[in-house]
C-alpha cells in the first residue's frame, strides 16, 4: 500500500528533476522574491538549480498559464511553478486577472499530466504580499517549491 507523507514530513529526494518557474514581470519587486524563495527552497532540499530548474518571464500574471502550457508541450518538466503578484485597486481588473489566472492552473492540472504549482499572491495590499515573500505569513516561493517537490513525487507514484 504506497501512502503520501502529511505536511510535516520531510520532503522526498527525486532524481533528475526538471522544474520550469514561469514568473510575471509585474509586480516584479515581490515576484522575483517569490522566484529567489523556490530557488532556496530547491537548493536547500539538494537540487542543483542551474541544471534542475528553468526559469521564464512573462508582462503579467495573465500570461501565466499561456507561458506555462507552452513550457509543457515544448520542455516536458515534472513540475511548473507560476509566480505573479496581482494587488487589488480601486476596478474589478483585480478579479478579471486572478479568475483568469486560477481558471488556466485549474483547466492545466485537471487535463495535463505535469502538475503546475499555483504562486500567484492575490491581496489587498502590497504589505499583505510582503508578509508572504519572508514575512509572518511564511514565504509562498518556499512553499511553491516544496508542494512542486511533493507533486512530482506523487505524480512519479501513481
Amino acid at each position: 500500500m504506497s501512502t503520501f507523507a502529511p505536511d510535516n514530513a520531510s520532503l522526498p529526494r527525486l532524481e533528475d528533476v526538471r522544474v520550469a518557474i514561469v514568473t510575471a514581470e509585474w509586480n516584479g519587486h515581490i515576484t522575483q522574491r517569490l522566484l529567489q524563495g523556490a530557488l532556496q527552497g530547491f537548493q536547500y532540499e539538494g537540487y542543483d538549480v542551474e541544471e534542475d530548474v528553468d526559469i521564464y518571464y512573462v508582462p503579467g500574471a495573465v500570461e501565466l498559464t499561456y507561458a506555462a502550457a507552452r513550457v509543457i508541450e515544448h520542455q516536458h518538466p515534472d513540475a511548473v511553478i507560476v509566480f505573479g503578484a496581482v494587488v487589488r485597486g480601486d476596478t474589478p481588473h483585480f478579479d478579471y486577472v486572478c479568475e483568469s489566472v486560477t481558471q488556466g492552473v485549474t483547466l492545466l492540472n485537471s487535463t495535463g499530466d505535469v502538475p503546475v504549482i499555483f504562486g500567484l499572491l492575490t491581496v489587498d495590499n502590497e504589505q499583505q504580499a510582503l508578509d508572504r515573500i519572508g514575512g509572518p505569513a511564511g514565504h509562498k516561493g518556499v512553499e511553491a517549491a516544496e508542494t512542486a517537490i511533493r507533486m512530482i513525487a506523487l505524480a512519479s507514484s501513481i
